[in-house]
C-alpha cells in the first residue's frame, strides 16, 4: 500500500501522534516485519495493528501505576520491543532499553540502569523473565525488580481510545542509556521533539522515497538502532524489515540479501560491519546476494570510517548494482537524538589525505596520497536544518579556525535534555558555552575531537582516548589499525589500544584478538613483534606492551565500538585472560607481553 510520505514537524507535535496519524490515515500499510533468522518474514504489524497493541499496552502500564514515571524495556531481537515502545509513547512511560542479560555482570548493569532511572519496573516478554528466573535465581541484583510480561495481557485489558493524546512535545519519550563504561551508565533524556526533529533533519538530508523501505540489524536498544529502526521509518511512513544482531554477525549476506528482496533504501551500520560484507565478498562468502540497485543512503557511523572500507564495500557490490553515492557517511551520537551530520546521498563519500605528524600535532595538513606518512580520513559530511556544528579549544572554550583540530561542539533542537538525575555533568556536558558568547551559545560537548574544512566534519578521535608523547598527538585508532594490518586476516575492530601509568611511566599498551588459527600459524611472539613493528613504522610510537587475548574479549559497545577505556580498566585490574605465552608465564596481563 503506498504511504502518505513523510511528516513535517508542523504536523505532528509528539511520536504518539504519529503513530496515531498513520493508523487514521493508512491503517493497513505495513508498518514492521521482523525476519526470522534474518530471512523469513515471521511476523508483521500494520499501523493500525500496532495502534491498537500499543493501546492495550498503555491501558496495563496505567493500571500498573507507570502512567508519567519510566520503566526498563529488556527485550530480543523482535517486534514486541516495538509493541512495548508504543505502548510506553501511549502512557507517557518514559522507557529505558537495555540488552538482554547473558552474563552475571549484564545482570548487575541492569539493575544500575533501573536504580538510575528511578524504577524498578522492567518490562519484557513471558521468555526473558523465565530465562532470568532460571539463569540467574537468588542473584541481589534482581531482589525488588518488578518484572512485567507485555506480550502475555490478558484479553480483557483494551486500550483507551485516546491513548497517547495527552503527551507533549517537552514530555521525555526515552531515556537511552550511552554504551560507555559499563561501570557508569548514564540515561540520556530524549524528548518527543528532540527525536521528532531529528527525524526530520535525517529526511531532509537523506530523504525517504514513496516506496523506500529500512532494512536493519542494528540491536533496538542501541541509539542507531532505534532511530533508523523505529523511529524514522515511523515519520517516512515506509516499512522496517528488522533483524536479530546475531543473524547478520553470522552470515552478513543475510543483510544484502533482505535489501535486495525487499526493496530496501534505507539501512545504517558501523564501519565494520561493511568490512565484514566486503570480506565475505572477497572469500567468496556472499553467493548470490541480488540486486542492490535500490539501496539509496547506506549510513555509516557510530565509529571511525575507513577509507579502505568504503572503497573495498563499492568495489565488492557494484557488480550488484550498489551505487558508490550510497555510501553515506555521517556522525552522531546519544546526547544529540542521533545524526549531527551526514554525507549527501548524491556524492560519493569525500576523503582528504593528511601529513600524519601535522595530525599529532594539532594541525590538518593536506599532502598527497602517496606521501609517506599520509593519513586518509573521510568527511562526516555536513550539518542540516537548525544543527549546527563548531570545532572548539576545550580549555580556551575559543571556536578553532577551518583545519585545526579541536572538540566537536554541536547546538540545535536534537540536543537532549540531558543526563537523568545527573546535574553536575549535564551542566557540564549539555550546557556548555563559548568564551565571550554569554549564555545565549549553548552548546553539548561531544567528547570528539575532530576538524571542518569547507563545511565538512572530519572526526579524529575521543579527547579522553588520544595519547600524547612527547607533546604530539597519537590518534588510538590509527595504532589499531596498524596493528590489524599486520595479522593475516584478522578481523575488523580486534585491537584497543590506549596509555597506561604503572606507576613510574606512561605506557602505550595495544590489546589483540587472536583467535586459535593465528597463534597456530604464527606463535605468539612472532604476532607480538609483528604489532610491535607494524605501530612503530607507521606510527612513529612503539608499544612498550602487546597483550593478546582471544577472539571477543575486547569489550565493545552494542554497535560493535571498541570500548578502549573499559578495556584499560580490565587490563590495570588483571582481568584480560592472555593467549599466546610460554608455558609457565602466567595467565595475569602485566608483564605478558
Amino acid at each position: 500500500m503506498t504511504t502518505t510520505g513523510a511528516y513535517s514537524t508542523a504536523q505532528v507535535r509528539t511520536l504518539a501522534h504519529a503513530l496515531r496519524l498513520r493508523a487514521e490515515k493508512q491503517p493497513d500499510a505495513t508498518a514492521y516485519v521482523f525476519l526470522r533468522n534474518g530471512e523469513d518474514p515471521h511476523e508483521s504489524l500494520t499501523y493500525g495493528q500496532l495502534h491498537a497493541e500499543a493501546g492495550r499496552r498503555a491501558a496495563a502500564f496505567a493500571a500498573a501505576g507507570l502512567a508519567g514515571r519510566s520503566a526498563v524495556l529488556l527485550y530480543p531481537s523482535g517486534l514486541e520491543f516495538v509493541r512495548a515502545l508504543a505502548g510506553c509513547l501511549y502512557a507517557r512511560v518514559a522507557g529505558a532499553p537495555v540488552q538482554v542479560p547473558r552474563r552475571r555482570e549484564e545482570v548487575e548493569r541492569l539493575r544500575r540502569i533501573a536504580d538510575d532511572a528511578g524504577t524498578s519496573t522492567v518490562l519484557s516478554t513471558r521468555e526473558v523473565v523465565r530465562e532470568l528466573g532460571e539463569r540467574f535465581a537468588g542473584m541481589p541484583a534482581l531482589q525488588g525488580l518488578r518484572l512485567l510480561a507485555t506480550d502475555a495481557l490478558p484479553e480483557s485489558v483494551q486500550g483507551a481510545p485516546g491513548a497517547g493524546a495527552g503527551a507533549g512535545p517537552e514530555d521525555v519519550a526515552l531515556l537511552q542509556y550511552t554504551s560507555g563504561s559499563t561501570g557508569d551508565p548514564k540515561g540520556v533524556v530524549v524528548s518527543h521533539a528532540n527525536f521528532l526533529a531529528n527525524a526530520a533533519e535525517t529526511d531532509e538530508l537523506w530523504p525517504s522515497a514513496p516506496r523506500g523501505a529500512v532494512v536493519n540489524w542494528l540491536p533496538l536498544f542501541h541509539d542507531m538502532g532505534m532511530m533508523f529502526g523505529v523511529v524514522m521509518p515511523l515519520w517516512a511512513g515506509i516499512p522496517s524489515y528488522l533483524m536479530a544482531p546475531e543473524a547478520f554477525i553470522r552470515r552478513p549476506a543475510r543483510w544484502l540479501e533482505a535489501i535486495a528482496r525487499f526493496g530496501g533504501t534505507h539501512a545504517a551500520a558501523p564501519s565494520f560491519a561493511y568490512e565484514l560484507c566486503a570480506r565475505a565478498a572477497r572469500e567468496g562468502r556472499m553467493g548470490a546476494v541480488g540486486d542492490l540497485s535500490s539501496w539509496r543512503v547506506a549510513a555509516n557511523g557510530a565509529e571511525p570510517v575507513r577509507w579502505a572500507t568504503v572503497r573495498a564495500f563499492a568495489d565488492a557490490f557494484a557488480p550488484y548494482g550498489f551505487d558508490p553515492r550510497a555510501m553515506c557517511p555521517g556522525y552522531g551520537l546519544a546526547e544529540n537524538t542521533l545524526k549531527a551530520t551526514g554525507g549527501r546521498q548524491d556524492e560519493e563519500p569525500r576523503v582528504v589525505w593528511l601529513s600524519g605528524e601535522a595530525l599529532r600535532n594539532g594541525t590538518a595538513q593536506p599532502v598527497g596520497e602517496h606521501t609517506r606518512g599520509a593519513v586518509p580520513l573521510v568527511s562526516s559530511g555536513t550539518a542540516v536544518g537548525r544543527t549546527r556544528v563548531r570545532i572548539v579549544d576545550p580549555r580556551a572554550r575559543r571556536v578553532l579556525a577551518d583545519g585545526q583540530v579541536g572538540e566537536i561542539w554541536v547546538q540545535g533542537p536534537c540536543v537532549a535534555g540531558g543526563y537523568h538525575g545527573r546535574a553536575a555533568q549535564s551542566e557540564e556536558t549539555f550546557r556548555a558555552r563559548v568564551a565571550g558568547e554569554g549564555a545565549g551559545g549553548v552548546h553539548l560537548r561531544t567528547g570528539d575531537l575532530g576538524f571542518l574544512q569547507d563545511g565538512q566534519l572530519y572526526v579524529t578521535g575521543r579527547v579522553k582516548d588520544v595519547i600524547i608523547r612527547k607533546g604530539r598527538n597519537h590518534y588510538p585508532q590509527d595504532i589499531e589499525l596498524s596493528a590489524e594490518g599486520a595479522l593475516p586476516g584478522a578481523h575488523p575492530n580486534c585491537a584497543a589500544a590506549f596509555s597506561s601509568d604503572d606507576g613510574q611511566r606512561e605506557r602505550l599498551v595495544v590489546v589483540v584478538e587472536a583467535d586459535g588459527r593465528l597463534l597456530g600459524e604464527l606463535g605468539g611472539e612472532a604476532i607480538r613483534r609483528r604489532v610491535r613493528e607494524a605501530v612503530g613504522e607507521r606510527n612513529r610510537i612503539t608499544p612498550e606492551e602487546v597483550v593478546l587475548v582471544r577472539r571477543g574479549a575486547v569489550p565493545r559497545t552494542s554497535s560493535g565500538k571498541v570500548q578502549r577505556q573499559a578495556c584499560k580498566q580490565r587490563y590495570e585490574r588483571g582481568e584480560l585472560a592472555v593467549v599466546g605465552v610460554p608455558a609457565g608465564a602466567g595467565g595475569a596481563v602485566k608483564g605478558g607481553a
